[in-house]
């Protein structure tokens, strides 16, 4: 794409240089420039980008796309070999421009939402697809109005494009679909993340739902119909094409003969009429459905049934995500520590029983955006640490006390339970009692820097 393009895309001005440079590789932060590159000035909660197009431009760039910015007549005659594009709103902009890019590519695109899974849905799906095109995929958490664009523009001869897409607020995953312009649409469920902010699940459902407006009109919904939400729009929506996965419900990809195991999960499916055994590398029942949903995206991209089951099989979690470890030899420490909710909580719980062990201990903090729903999600999250026989319950934050509360109050013994204020504390008492073939289950919000607690009993 050339400026003359950004300009049209963006309705932007341009205040120096050439309507016809190239502009192929796109930076938002100046630590991190190379020679050529187009800077785009984002600003943030704490800096604002628009004040460094200058050391941008210094350090290498060739063209600068910024907004609310005075330039003087000395600096122009200073940058007279570059090219600065000046715009409304440079994040706006942004997203036009990923928009543009997006434009110029006639390949499949997946974009993934739901509350819970999507960064180990959006893993396995694109390593299913690599197995047969070349795939652009969105790396760490790049999920939002920055992240997504930055994956979309990094687009070059890729094949096929898998994108995730997080939300917290109505109309997230509806602007995020203007740019990704989705050829399937995936939800992997429903759950309680952001119901602080959207007030039901039911509207949680409808703003998930907005992955719709934008999808081809050729194109098919992906969902995991043993979601109660998702099973019930599926039943009432005589609309858009939707292709499912699941476990209890009919679906059109269900696991059968589940093994789940410490290290893996391993379960019978049929794909094209035809039964294999599918091996996913990484435990719980929770990815026994991410990959059905990896089946699904991969027969609706007719790829061969051997390249999805090795798609599957020698895909890597995103750290973080159920990083499942050893230490001092003959603990296992289940690190699931970069975000939570009840959802989440409740899968990893579950997979802390089926896991073999001595001890099964959850280390387990608050979760963020719930809002007035606060104190009910951690109470339910108490009643499924007693349900599952959790031998030693720690917590730690202000919300996590009512878990302790809650697990208590449904038939837990108190002695079995700790409430610490800090993850110096937990530190603490975990490199204390710790014994032989004890099983930890780290998992709370990423603000609660459960790392700490990682590194520590390390």
């Amino acid at each position: 794409m050339t400026v003359e393009d950004i300009i049209k895309a963006t309705n932007g001005k341009l205040i120096i240089g050439n309507l016809n440079e190239t502009c192929e590789n796109f930076c938002t932060d100046t630590r991190k420039i190379q020679k050529d590159d187009v800077y785009i000035g984002l600003k943030g909660e704490k800096f604002n980008g628009n004040e460094y197009y200058k050391e941008a431009l210094k350090k290498g760039a060739k063209v600068a796309i910024v907004s609310g910015i005075d330039i003087t007549k000395e600096v122009l005659e200073e940058l007279k070999d570059k090219t600065i594009i000046e715009v409304k709103d440079s994040l706006i902009a942004f997203g036009d421009i990923a928009a543009f890019k997006r434009s110029l590519y006639n390949i499949p695109v997946v974009q993934i939402t739901g509350s819970v899974g999507k960064t180990s849905t959006r893993d396995i799906v694109a390593n299913v697809i690599r197995t047969q095109y070349k795939t652009l995929q969105t790396e760490g958490n790049f999920n939002n109005a920055v992240g997504l664009p930055t994956t979309v523009l990094k687009l070059k001869d890729h094949e096929a494009l898998v994108v995730e897409s997080g939300m917290n607020h109505f109309g997230e995953i509806s602007y995020l679909g203007k740019i990704a312009k989705p050829t399937i649409a995936v939800i992997t469920n429903i759950g309680t993340a952001h119901i602080g902010n959207l007030g039901s699940r039911e509207n949680i459902l409808k703003a998930k739902l907005e992955i719709l407006e934008n999808l081809k009109p050729d194109g098919f919904i992906v969902i995991n119909n043993d979601n109660d939400l998702l099973h019930k729009w599926n039943m009432e929506d005589n609309k858009y094409k939707k292709y499912t996965f699941g476990i209890e419900e009919k679906s059109d990809v269900m696991a059968y003969n589940i093994e789940i195991r410490e290290d893996y999960s391993k379960y019978n499916v049929i794909i094209n009429n035809k039964e294999y055994t599918v091996k996913v590398p990484v435990s719980g029942k929770h990815f026994v459905y991410n990959s059905l949903c990896a089946i699904a995206v991969g027969n609706l991209m007719h790829i061969a049934p051997e390249n999805i089951i090795k798609g599957i099989e020698t895909f890597k979690l995103t750290k973080n995500r159920m990083e499942i470890c050893k230490i001092k030899e003959d603990i296992t420490v289940i690190n699931d520590a970069y975000n939570a909710s009840y959802d989440s909580m409740k899968a990893a719980i579950e997979y802390l029983k089926e896991i073999p062990g001595n001890r099964k201990i959850a280390v387990l903090g608050d979760m963020f955006e719930l809002g007035d729903y606060g104190e009910e999600m951690h109470r339910k999250v108490g009643e499924e640490v007693a349900k599952n026989k959790v031998d030693i319950l720690i917590t730690v934050g202000d919300l996590s006390k009512y878990i302790a509360k809650e697990a208590e109050k449904v038939g837990m013994p108190k002695e079995n339970i700790i409430v610490l204020n800090s993850n110096k504390e937990a530190v603490e008492y975990l490199n204390k009692v710790l014994k032989t073939n004890d099983v930890v289950l780290l998992k709370a919000s990423h603000g609660m820097n459960f790392e700490e607690i990682f590194n520590g009993i390390k």
